[in-house]
This record gives structure tokens, sequence and C-alpha cells, in this order.
């Protein structure tokens, strides 16, 4: 597979000199305003994801009977969320939307698909206004049915009242897997990006494989941003990490307090959902 040329920093690309962050100021988990929120969202998550968790929720959700709706209107309805595990926002997921959308786009014009992928990667959050509670949809995710890997947010203080952390089968590097048995052959706790990627599978969506894994994988990481669990990886993960590394640095830099105006942007992506995620989709 044809690794993509980096190109230009995506956040000096889109924000304005006005809102410039440094790198190194993203994904603050150790003090800022929200750490009190983002915390107390994880230390949930990492009490209440186990692998029983997980096949319950597959169970649960893969049934697609939830809802039916156009991908705009399932855009459109994250108006009303607002990501309690994320150091860097405190705005609607719909703008976050947009802003990773439009990121990509200045830099990768020619891909049309890729840019969809921006605009839709986190619409899986819509569990959270279907009542499921937001540690269960946000947030980064992890394998269970292992040993929870350093590199996991707040590993160090969350995860002791996890009853997998009791389950010596659980405990080790590779837990109920095989070596090299590929992230597909996963359980990862239970959140948006599961959802979604198989909603679109369900849905027949035309999105090229390498989208659907970056939808799959985006918010892994301990895996894509810090080498954890490579020793569960096969071939096709080690071929698809760059893609995905590709798409992080939008999904994370583009996260301004520069809103995006979304209704004169509506008509172009509603043209790409038509290309790919057309009609209406069953949930």
């Amino acid at each position: 597979m044809r690794v993509v040329s980096l190109g230009p920093d995506p956040s000096l690309v889109y924000r304005p000199n006005l809102e410039e962050k440094k790198k190194e100021e993203y994904r603050n988990y150790e003090n800022g305003n929200l750490i009190d929120r983002v915390f107390k969202t994880y230390k949930l998550m990492h009490t209440n994801q186990t692998l029983k968790f997980v096949q319950q929720k597959h169970a649960e959700w893969t049934t697609f009977t939830h809802s039916e709706m156009g991908m705009m209107e399932a855009i459109m309805s994250l108006d009303q969320l607002v990501d309690e595990s994320d150091p860097d926002v405190d705005f609607p997921n719909s703008y976050h939307a947009f802003q990773t959308a439009e990121g990509i786009r200045k830099v990768h014009p020619d891909k049309d698909w890729f840019q969809l992928v921006g605009l839709i990667h986190d619409v899986g959050k819509i569990m959270a206004l279907w009542d499921e509670p937001q540690w269960a949809v946000v947030g980064d995710t992890f394998p269970v049915g292992c040993k929870f890997q350093r590199n996991i947010v707040f590993q160090d203080t969350s995860f002791k009242d996890n009853p997998d952390e009791m389950n010596q089968e659980y405990n080790t590097e590779y837990g109920i897997y095989e070596p090299n048995c590929g992230l597909d052959k996963v359980f990862m706790s239970w959140g948006h990006d599961d959802y979604l990627y198989r909603v679109l599978k369900f849905n027949n969506c035309s999105i090229p494989e390498v989208g659907l894994y970056m939808i799959r994988f985006h918010s892994f990481y301990p895996w894509h941003s810090h080498g954890d669990y490579f020793h569960l990886c096969n071939e096709k993960d080690l071929e698809m990490l760059p893609w995905v590394k590709e798409f992080n640095k939008f999904d994370l830099y583009t996260k301004t307090t520069a809103l995006p105006d979304v209704e004169m942007l509506k008509a172009y992506y509603q043209s790409l959902i038509n290309k790919y995620c057309p009609g209406i989709l069953k949930w």
C-alpha cells in the first residue's frame, strides 16, 4: 500500500495564526480547565469496559434497529453533544466534524472520500443521544481481554476497579488472543469508532477500505501514537498505520475556537454523502 505524502502541517494550513496552538499543548491529561470532567469520564470507562461488557454492546448495537436517518441528519444531531473525554474542546461535536473535514480538504483536495471520513468519523457518538453513557461512547479506545498497556490515558490510576484486572487469563500480553492475530480479531473497548464502522458496513456504504479502517481505529491512541499492542497486529494493520496517523493530524490539530461556517459547507459535503453514503441509513 502506498503511503501518502504527509505534506504541510495541517494545523498551520487550517488555523489562523491567532488560534495557533503548540502540538504539545494538545491532549493535556495533567491539568487544565476541563481535566476534572475528563478524568471522571475515563475513570468510569476504565472501571466498566470489560470483555463481557463489550460483547454485550456488540449484541445490543449491531441489530441496527435504533433509528433510521440520513448521514447529514446524524452529523447535525451532534450539535447536542459535547465530548466529556476531550481536554481540548468544549463546544458541540458537529463543529469538530466540519473542522476535521475542511482541514483534510485543504491538504488532500483530490481525496473526497478522505474528506468525508473527516466529516463523519465521530458520528458514532450519536449513541450518547440514545441514552448510552459517554464513557461507553467517547474517548481513547483500547483492547479488552488482554493486559492493559502502559500508554492508555490514566492507566496507572483508573483500572484498579475493573473486574478484568482480577482475571489471570486477561492479564498477559496476549490474553485471549494469538500473536499477530490482527486488530480485526481484537475486542476493542466499546465506543463510537467501532459502532460507526459497523453501521457503514451494514448499510453498504462505498467508502474505501482504508477510510473504514481510519474510522474504526482513529481513537486507538495507545497503538497509533504510542506504539503499544504491536504484538497483536498483522501485516494489514501495519500497512494501514500510516493512513491512521495521517488522519490523526487533522482530527487532533484542527480543534480550535475558530468555528467553521457549517451552513456554507453543507451543500458540498452533502454531495460526498450522496456519493458514498446515500439515502436513509439504519443505525
